[in-house]
């Protein structure tokens, strides 16, 4: 099979599309009012200033076009960005080889690690999330509290829930932080998507994953399978937001996989992009195989939602028949 490559006309269009147009189209979720701009839900330091129409990543210091987007923040190749943005990629005779300052950070900054940690499991117990999952995904290295800095100049820390994703050798490659005590929501510099956070099954051999936007939601439905007793076993493969990156490079590490299911969120922005990721895979004939499914929540916004709903039944059942009890004992 020949390699494809793109052209230098590819290139400069790609370097001049809208993000914010792009955004609005394929990411809508992500977008939040900030005033007169816009803010990155996953990213809160990158701001759209609208009189000006750029985007600015304050955490960074500089400005970012759609391209940058997709290969820093999305984890797309340089050609694989272009082609997003340009469409199908030209055959050529030479590669067009981006500048070394435009290739993902090597190198991925984690927090440190909290001694006598407790915060993090006290707080997934109150969204909701089972001891065992947590316990499950601490043993696996896929969690732990961590320590982040908010900014550089600060001489405080806040505690933080890291959600961790590996590559085949053990290696995290991602990371994402939830604010324990503060609203934080983040992945961590350096993070790659291809590599998102996704807890196995606990039988090997599983042909099935399940999609979800956030680890939350991923913890919660294994929770609510341990509530309900599900006979389920599979992947559960968060994206870390809408889009389909974590999923693309997941299925080219698992061609055993025979059926996606997108858990994703019960709203506009997470109906629309679950369409758009099913159609996808169903048009490309590598994924032919594949039956792709679409099971938002049937109660609440998302899967935790669900869950905290769930948890609230069983609570007032139990308090029912605990008054039924005491009123047959009078």
């Amino acid at each position: 099979m020949s390699e494809t490559y793109v052209t230098d006309e590819q290139v400069k269009s790609a370097r001049d599309a809208d993000l914010f147009a792009y955004l609005q189209a394929y990411e809508p979720g992500v977008l939040k009012r900030d005033g007169p701009n816009y803010r990155h839900r996953e990213h809160d330091s990158l701001v759209y200033v609208s009189n000006r129409r750029f985007w600015y990543w304050n955490s960074r210091g500089k400005r970012i076009n759609a391209l940058d987007y997709l290969m820093e923040i999305r984890g797309y190749s340089f050609t694989e960005a272009v082609t997003r943005l340009t469409g199908e990629a030209i055959p050529r005779a030479s590669p067009y080889r981006p500048q070394p300052e435009q290739r993902r950070p090597a190198k991925i900054f984690l927090p440190w690690p909290k001694k006598c940690a407790t915060g993090y499991f006290k707080y997934l117990r109150k969204r909701g999330i089972s001891a065992n999952v947590i316990k499950r995904c601490r043993e696996l290295g896929l969690l732990y509290e961590g320590r982040y800095k908010p900014k550089k100049d600060e001489l405080r820390y806040i505690p933080v829930c890291v959600f961790t994703g590996t590559d085949e050798t053990g290696k995290v490659r991602f990371a994402c932080m939830r604010g324990i005590y503060e609203t934080l929501k983040k992945d961590v510099y350096g993070s790659d998507k291809a590599y998102s956070f996704c807890l196995p099954p606990k039988q090997a051999h599983s042909s099935q994953v399940a999609v979800f936007e956030a680890p939350i939601d991923a913890l919660s439905h294994a929770t609510l399978q341990e509530l309900d007793g599900w006979k389920w076993n599979g992947y559960r493969l968060s994206l870390g937001g809408t889009s389909p990156v974590a999923l693309i490079a997941f299925l080219e590490r698992h061609p055993e996989i025979r059926r996606v299911t997108l858990y994703m969120d019960n709203d506009l922005g997470g109906l629309k992009n679950a369409r758009k990721i099913r159609d996808m895979l169903r048009a490309d004939p590598k994924y032919k195989h594949i039956h792709v499914g679409i099971n938002p929540p049937r109660q609440g916004k998302d899967y935790n939602e669900k869950l905290q709903i769930r948890l609230q039944q069983i609570n007032q059942s139990n308090q029912r028949h605990r008054e039924k009890r005491v009123a047959i004992s009078i």
